[in-house]
């Protein structure tokens, strides 16, 4: 049956009396008849038997009955059955590709919300089974080197024992040669190598970013059952699952990269707790060092110039003074002044500079005797000469580091002023090394006003007035007692346990080194013999205890008496907190022979995981640190501490 329809065509508006119009300018009788005999039109009276064909792609819908005149008309109505079919034509096509791209979407929708290739491909067949009919299917992968496929997901059977593999066999070649096809006859083509189960066959390359994946291939029991559509529909799917599967395979791979990568972490993480702490040491001896000299340098470059105008202002002002008084006696004994200079004291405004001059002075006074006091703090706080214990007041100390950290003790914009309260005792001179002490003061202090300016900024925490308290006490006539205390939000018992370890910190990236407590623990501890403790609860301010002897030397020879390095670390368990409330500090210190001893089980480690190291040569040895190079500073400095004449022997 034709798709189209001539009786629809003679019942279009205006064709009837069109037709009556042609036949009477023709002077002749027609009439038009379908396939089947039956009349739909009759004009005249009908004496000829000749018939006309109305034909529509070669296909005959009707006739026109008439002279031969009438052959015109025939040609006229195939004219308009051809546009008819044209626009069914156009109308289906129109269809088809809303449809594809309906599909299309919906497929793409399906596909993105997995990242698992199995799981895709196995959706990508069994939509294409609901929407063609096929006996089997299947999507293969290439593997990384393309020299074999992996079926991800496949039903029914293409094969019987054998699988495709790539540049062999239909789909190999039509993998290789990277272009869709359609083979309705499986069995006749040449490059049939395997058996298969199917009779025809449809099979697409996946492609994505200029590279193949795979193909997908689906399979029917009869020849000649597929057709041009099939084959764009299946492209359709190929094109989506391709881009699926590429999404779905770069996430697997940076899955087992994260993964491979959390292993060769986990095998590091030993070697590298063992390297902290001696970098600590490493970074704090080079800090203090450099920073002493800067700070130092900067203190005697300002000195000297500060000395010379704290020296003249007193001279300045007295000169200022006695000219201020010659000229209120020149006033006295000239009142009537030229008009000349009447307008010259106009103009300088002679009252303000005698009121002002004098008060200007003073405020140069209070700041340069300001900028002596400063120079003066950043003297003591650097001490980079004094190698050696020394006795100072401890309040001295403490009163030039919060010299040095005056500015962020102001009020500004975002926050108030912080209160410092002070309750000294009367102490005694203690010998220490006070250039250490002040880092360590430096440290807690720095820490209590990063701890305040964090509960300013949070409304539920945030103190009344930000307050930071140093009380000083002497205990049992052989120490002394620094306590630093802020009204901040504290820390966790967690927390505490932990501020010592070498490059913890609860600072946000870039805000902290995690260096601070676990130096001023080996000030403290090691190099004073002294007992640094703390105490915080969340919400309710934290608290350090640094203990110090009055005579360190004393204490750090008795020390050296009783050390034995049986144990390379030595690690306590968490304390408890003590009557008080506070917390001693812990924390695993190694000595210069354990350091040693470490990096020897160290090199030992490397050695299992990486064989090439014990016979590497110095120079090859050498490359390998310059790739770390905190490790490679670290081992000359081990090298320098233990060049001695009888080193000790380690087994390996």
């Amino acid at each position: 049956m034709s798709a189209v329809s001539l009786r629809k065509i003679l019942n279009k508006k205006e064709l009837p009396s069109l037709l009556q119009e042609v036949v009477y300018q023709l002077n002749i009788a027609i009439d038009v008849e379908l396939v089947d005999g039956t009349k739909l039109i009759s004009i005249g009276e009908q004496t000829a038997e000749n018939r006309y064909p109305i034909e529509v792609s070669g296909e005959i819908i009707g006739w026109v009955v008439g002279r031969e005149q009438a052959t015109l008309l025939a040609t006229l109505l195939s004219f308009l059955a051809k546009q008819e079919a044209e626009k069914k034509e156009l109308a289906k096509e129109l269809l088809e590709r809303y449809q594809e791209i309906d599909l299309f979407e919906d497929i793409s929708t399906q596909l993105t919300t997995s990242l698992d290739t199995r799981q895709i491909a196995q959706l990508v067949l069994q939509e294409l089974s609901q929407l063609i009919e096929s006996s089997a299917g299947m999507i293969l992968l290439l593997n990384s080197d393309a020299t074999t496929f992996e079926i991800i997901a496949e039903f029914g059977m293409f094969f019987n024992d054998s699988q495709p593999e790539p540049g062999k066999g239909i789909i190999g070649n039509i993998v290789q040669s990277n272009r869709a096809e359609l083979i309705n006859d499986v069995q006749a083509d040449p490059r049939l190598e395997e058996q298969k189960n199917v009779s025809a066959m449809i099979c697409v390359p996946l492609r994505a970013k200029e590279r193949v994946l795979g193909a997908i291939a689906i399979g029917a029991d009869k020849t000649d059952s597929y057709k041009a559509e099939h084959l764009k529909l299946v492209s359709i799917f190929a094109s989506q699952s391709a881009i699926a599967i590429d999404k779905a395979v770069l996430y697997e791979q940076s899955t087992q990269a994260a993964i491979q990568a959390k292993a060769q972490t986990q095998r590091l993480q030993q070697a590298l707790h063992e390297l902290q702490l001696a970098q600590t040491q490493l970074i704090q001896s080079e800090k203090m060092s450099s920073l002493g000299q800067l700070i130092a340098g900067v203190a005697h470059e300002i000195n000297n110039p500060v000395n010379f105008i704290c020296g003249n202002l007193r001279y300045v002002a007295e000169y200022a003074q006695d000219l201020l008084h010659l000229l209120e006696k020149y006033q006295k004994f000239l009142p009537v002044a030229s008009p000349e200079l009447e307008s010259e004291l106009d103009n300088v405004d002679l009252e303000f500079i005698t009121q002002d001059l004098p008060k200007l002075l003073n405020s140069m006074k209070l700041g340069t005797s300001r900028i002596v006091e400063i120079v003066q703090s950043l003297k003591n706080f650097s001490r980079h000469d004094e190698a050696e214990m020394k006795a100072v007041n401890i309040h001295d100390g403490i009163d030039g580091t919060l010299m040095i950290l005056h500015h962020r003790l102001k009020a500004d914009v975002h926050r108030p002023a912080i209160e410092i309260v002070k309750d000294y005792a009367k102490l005694p001179l203690i010998e220490c090394y006070p250039g250490q002490l002040n880092q360590v003061f430096m440290n807690v202090l720095a820490n209590a006003i990063d701890a305040l300016e964090e509960g300013m900024g949070n409304e539920e925490i945030s103190p009344p007035t930000a307050q930071i308290t140093i009380r000083t006490a002497v205990l049992d006539h052989h120490s002394v007692v620094i306590r630093i205390a802020d009204n901040g939000p504290g820390m966790k018992e967690e927390i505490i346990h932990r501020i010592y370890d070498p490059f913890f910190t609860t600072k946000d990236v870039g805000k902290g080194t995690g260096l601070g407590m676990a130096i001023s623990y080996q000030i403290v501890v090691d190099k004073h013999g002294g007992i640094l403790k703390c105490r915080s609860q969340s919400g309710e301010g934290t608290e350090f205890w640094i203990q110090i002897p009055v005579n360190c030397a004393m204490v750090d020879a008795a020390e050296e008496q009783n050390y034995t390095s049986a144990s390379p670390i030595t690690t306590e368990s968490s304390p408890t907190p003590d009557a008080d409330g506070f917390i001693a500090s812990t924390v695993s210190i190694l000595k210069p022979t354990d350091l040693l001893i470490c990096h020897t089980q160290l090199i030992q480690r490397l050695s299992q995981h990486s064989p090439e190291v014990e016979a590497a040569s110095p120079d090859q040895i050498y490359q390998m640190f310059r790739r770390n190079p905190i490790s490679l500073k670290l081992y000359a400095t081990l090298l320098s501490w233990f060049s001695c004449p009888n080193p000790t022997h380690i087994d390996h």
